[in-house]
C-alpha cells in the first residue's frame, strides 16, 4: 500500500458547462467581440438552422430557396463579415483562427452542413486573403462584406474549386486537369488567359458568383500552376453543374461544375512576372493551398467535436426518460433514472465526453496557436523580402533560425526574435494542425457511432433530439474533407520527428509530471509516461530494422509511421484537455459567475481528464508495442530450442537439492511436460535484448493509471445528478 493515499473530490457536478466555462477552457474570456460573436452564431444555429432541418430541409440535393434564406441570417449576425479584416469591412482586427473556429463549432452544434455553407464561403476567399494582391483583395475580399443601406453593388460569394472530377478527385491535389493556357497577348497588353477546369464536390456553387480554381499551364507561354480567379459574367462558358447527391452535408450547396473562360492574367492569385516572354505566377496552386489548408483544417477538426458535445444532453434527456409511461412511478429509481441505473450506459458516455472535450481543447488550441503564429508569418516573409532571400537561401536563414530556436529551448531561454520565435511556433503548428484534423474527424466519428447508439433506435431517425443520426453521417464527411486521414497521418510522420518540435514535446512530458504532482487525478503521470513510451518507439524505430534487415522509420512504411501519428494525436489531446482543466482551476476562481459550482465543475472535468489520459495511454501502449516487437521474427522450435528447453521431470528431482528451481524456470525459461519435446507454443519465449528500457517503461504505464477506474465511477455517478433542460434549446 502506498505511504499516502489521494482523497477524491467530495464535488460534483451541478450543472452542464456554461459559457463562462468555456470561455476560460479556450482562452476568450477577455475577448467581449468573440462572446458576441458566439452569440450571434448560436442564434442563427439553434434558430433559422435548426428550423430547417426539423422541417425536412435535409432531404433535398437541390440549393432550395429555404437554404438560400440562411445566407441573410449569416450576414445579419456577423458570421460572415467575421472572416473579413476591418478595412474590408469586417469587425475584428487581427487574426481570426479563434473567431471562425467558435463559429464553425456554434454551427455545428445543430448542423456541419450550415457551418460548411458558411466557411466555404471564407475557403473561397483565403487564397485571395493569403496570396492575393492587394488589388485583389480590395476588389473581392472588401466586397464580400454584407451590403448595407445604400450601397449599390453585388456581395461576392465565393467558392474554391481545387478538385477534379473522378478518377481525381481527392487522390492528389498536385494532379490538376484544369488547364490554363495564353488566348490572346498583344503588344503592350496585358494577356488574356483561357482557363478550362471541370470541379467535382464544389461547396458553395449553388450561388457563387466568385471561384478561385487551381489549374495548370498547358502553354510553354505559362509556367507551372497558379490558382485564377473566375467570376459569374466572364466571357464563355460558367455552368453551375450537377447537384452532388448526398448522404451527408444537405445544408451546403455542392455541385460538379464545369468552367470554360477567358480572363485577364490580373485574376492569377498573388500576381505574377513575365521573364523571356513567359508568364510566371508568384505562387503556385501547391504553394497557396498549404497556407490556406493548414488554417482550415483546424476548423473543420472542431466541427467533430461540437457534434460529440452536443450529443451529451440528448443522450442523458433520453437514458432517464427511457421507461417513464411504463412500469414505475415518479421517485422510483427506474422513473427517474431509467437507462442510468445501468453503469454500462453511464460509462460509454463518460467516454463520449471525455472525447469531445479533449478534441475541442485540441482544436481551440491550434486555432490560439496560428492567431499567434499568423503575425509572426507576415513578420518572416518581410524580413525575408527586405534581406531579397528566396529559395535555398530563404531556407537556409529559416533554418539559421531553427538552430537558435533549439539552442534558446535546450537552454530553457525565452525566445523573442520573430523570426526564432517563428520557427519555434511552426514547427508546433506543422504538428497540431494535421493532429487535430485526423484525431478530431476519425476517432470523433467513432464516438459518434457510440453517441447515436446509446439512444437506441430512436438515434438513427430523422426526428432524434439533436438530429444524432445525422451528425454522425456528416462526421464521416467531415473525415475526408481538406484531404483524408491518410493525408493528415502522412504530414505527420514528416513534421512530428522535427528536432525542434521533439524539444518541447520533451518539456512537455517534464511539465506532465510536475503536473502530477501537484494535481494526481488529472492522469498527468500515466499521460506522461506514455509520452516518454512514445518518443522512445520513435527513436529506436528511426535505426531500428525489421527481421529482414529493412529500415522500419521510412515514408513506405506506413505500418509503422501513420499508427505512431495515431498514438502522438491521443496524446496532444489528453495534454491538452489536462491544460485546459488547470486554466479553469486557476482562473474560474475569479469568476464570481461561477462561485457555486466551480468545485463540481472541476472535480468533474478531472475525472474526465484521467479517463482521456487512461485511454490514450493504452492507445500508445498497444502501438508502441506492436511496433517495437511486431516487426521481430518469433523463435522457432529448432533442434537447438527443444534441447535448451528444461524437462520437468529434471526439475523435480533438481527442487530437492535447489529448492525453489522448479518455481523459477517455469517463470523464466521454457519447461516441457512429460511426454513432450518441448512445450505446446509457437517457440522459445522471446528474449528482447536491447529492449528493456521499454519493457520496464511498459510495465510502468501499466501501473501508472492506477485510479482510472475510480474516476470513471464519480464522472459516471453525476451524471445521474447533473441537472438539464426539460428540453433542448433548438427544436427535434
Amino acid at each position: 500500500m502506498p505511504a499516502t493515499l489521494t482523497s477524491p473530490p467530495t464535488e460534483s457536478l451541478k450543472t452542464l458547462p456554461s459559457d463562462e466555462v468555456r470561455q476560460i477552457l479556450w482562452r476568450f474570456a477577455d475577448r467581449y467581440d468573440l462572446h458576441m460573436l458566439v452569440q450571434g452564431a448560436r442564434g442563427v444555429a439553434r434558430g433559422p438552422v435548426a428550423r430547417l432541418v426539423a422541417e425536412g430541409g435535409r432531404n433535398s440535393h437541390d440549393w432550395t430557396d429555404a437554404k438560400a434564406s440562411l445566407l441573410p441570417h449569416f450576414d445579419e449576425s456577423g458570421i460572415t463579415a467575421a472572416f473579413l479584416d476591418p478595412e474590408h469591412g469586417g469587425f475584428i482586427a487581427g487574426p481570426k483562427n479563434l473567431a471562425l473556429a467558435l463559429i464553425a463549432f456554434e454551427l455545428s452544434w445543430v448542423d456541419a452542413g450550415a457551418a460548411t455553407c458558411s466557411l466555404a464561403g471564407n475557403l473561397g476567399l483565403a487564397p485571395i486573403h493569403e496570396r492575393g494582391t492587394p488589388e485583389q483583395r480590395a476588389k473581392y475580399v472588401a466586397n464580400a462584406a454584407p451590403v448595407k443601406p445604400g450601397e449599390n453593388r453585388k456581395q461576392v460569394r465565393a467558392a474554391f474549386a481545387l478538385t477534379e472530377p473522378i478518377p481525381f478527385v481527392g487522390v492528389e491535389t498536385g494532379m490538376l486537369a484544369g488547364k490554363v493556357r495564353v488566348a490572346e497577348w498583344k503588344d503592350g497588353q496585358e494577356p488574356l488567359l483561357h482557363v478550362d477546369k471541370r470541379g467535382r464536390f464544389i461547396t458553395n456553387m449553388g450561388f457563387a458568383n466568385v471561384v478561385t480554381a487551381a489549374v495548370e499551364s498547358d502553354d510553354p507561354k505559362l509556367k507551372g500552376s497558379c490558382m485564377v480567379i473566375l467570376e459569374e459574367g466572364d466571357p464563355g462558358i460558367w455552368d453551375r453543374g450537377t447537384p452532388t447527391k448526398k448522404l451527408v452535408h444537405q445544408l451546403s450547396s455542392t455541385n460538379d461544375p464545369v468552367f470554360n473562360l477567358k480572363v485577364p492574367a490580373s485574376r492569377i492569385v498573388g500576381g505574377y512576372t513575365i521573364k523571356d516572354g513567359v508568364i510566371i505566377p508568384n505562387y503556385s496552386h501547391a504553394e497557396i493551398i498549404e497556407a490556406v489548408f493548414r488554417r482550415t483544417r483546424v476548423t473543420v477538426g472542431l466541427m467533430t467535436s461540437a457534434k460529440l458535445l452536443s450529443a451529451i444532453e440528448p443522450v442523458i434527456l433520453y437514458q432517464r426518460r427511457r421507461f417513464r409511461g411504463g412500469q414505475g412511478a415518479p421517485g422510483t429509481p427506474r422513473y427517474e433514472l431509467g437507462i442510468q441505473q445501468k453503469e454500462d450506459a453511464l460509462h460509454r458516455l463518460v467516454d463520449i465526453w471525455a472525447t469531445g472535450e479533449a478534441s475541442a481543447s485540441l482544436g481551440f488550441e491550434a486555432a490560439r496557436l496560428f492567431d499567434e503564429l499568423d503575425p509572426l508569418e507576415k513578420a518572416k516573409d518581410r524580413i525575408l523580402a527586405e534581406k531579397k532571400l528566396t529559395g535555398r537561401a530563404a531556407f537556409k536563414e529559416l533554418s539559421k533560425a531553427a538552430d537558435e530556436a533549439l539552442q534558446a529551448i535546450h537552454k530553457h531561454l525565452p525566445i523573442e526574435v520573430p523570426l526564432v520565435k517563428f520557427a519555434q511556433l511552426d514547427s508546433l503548428a506543422n504538428v497540431l494542425c494535421p493532429a487535430c484534423k485526423l484525431w478530431n474527424t476519425g476517432h470523433g466519428a467513432n464516438m459518434m457511432r457510440e453517441a447515436v447508439s446509446l439512444m437506441g433506435g430512436y438515434g438513427v431517425t430523422e426526428d432524434c433530439p439533436g438530429f444524432l443520426g445525422q451528425k454522425w453521417m456528416d462526421a464521416q464527411l467531415e473525415a475526408t474533407y481538406e484531404g483524408p486521414e491518410a493525408v493528415q497521418r502522412l504530414q505527420l510522420s514528416i513534421t512530428m520527428t522535427n528536432e525542434l518540435f521533439l524539444a518541447q514535446f520533451k518539456q512537455w512530458i517534464v511539465e506532465m509530471k510536475q503536473v502530477a504532482s501537484e494535481r494526481p487525478g488529472t492522469g498527468a503521470c500515466a499521460l506522461g509516461t506514455a509520452m516518454k513510451l512514445w518518443l522512445w518507439t520513435l527513436q529506436h524505430v528511426q535505426t531500428a530494422t525489421d527481421a529482414d534487415g529493412a529500415k522500419l522509420y521510412h515514408k513506405t512504411r506506413q505500418g509503422v509511421t501513420f499508427p505512431l501519428a495515431d498514438a502522438l494525436c491521443w496524446l496532444l489531446a489528453a495534454r491538452q484537455f489536462i491544460l485546459d482543466v488547470i486554466e479553469l482551476e486557476t482562473k474560474g476562481a475569479l469568476n464570481p459567475a461561477l462561485a457555486d459550482g466551480l468545485a463540481g465543475t472541476v472535480a468533474f472535468f478531472t475525472d474526465l481528464c484521467h479517463v482521456q489520459a487512461a485511454r490514450a495511454a493504452g492507445e500508445v501502449g498497444r502501438v508502441c508495442a506492436e511496433i517495437v516487437h511486431g516487426y521481430n521474427r518469433h523463435p522457432a522450435w529448432d533442434d537447438a530450442s527443444c534441447h535448451a528447453c528444461y524437462c520437468a521431470e529434471e526439475l523435480t528431482s533438481l527442487e530437492g537439492i535447489m529448492p525453489g528451481i522448479d518455481g523459477s524456470a517455469r517463470a523464466y525459461a521454457d519447461v516441457a511436460e512429460a511426454g513432450e519435446t518441448h512445450p505446446p507454443k509457437a517457440g522459445p519465449c522471446v528474449k528482447s535484448v536491447g529492449l528493456e528500457p521499454f519493457m520496464a517503461l511498459r510495465a510502468k504505464l501499466d501501473t501508472c493509471i492506477t485510479g482510472c477506474r475510480l474516476a470513471k465511477d464519480r464522472a459516471a455517478e453525476s451524471l445521474k445528478t447533473v441537472m438539464t433542460r426539460e428540453a433542448l434549446d433548438y427544436p427535434a
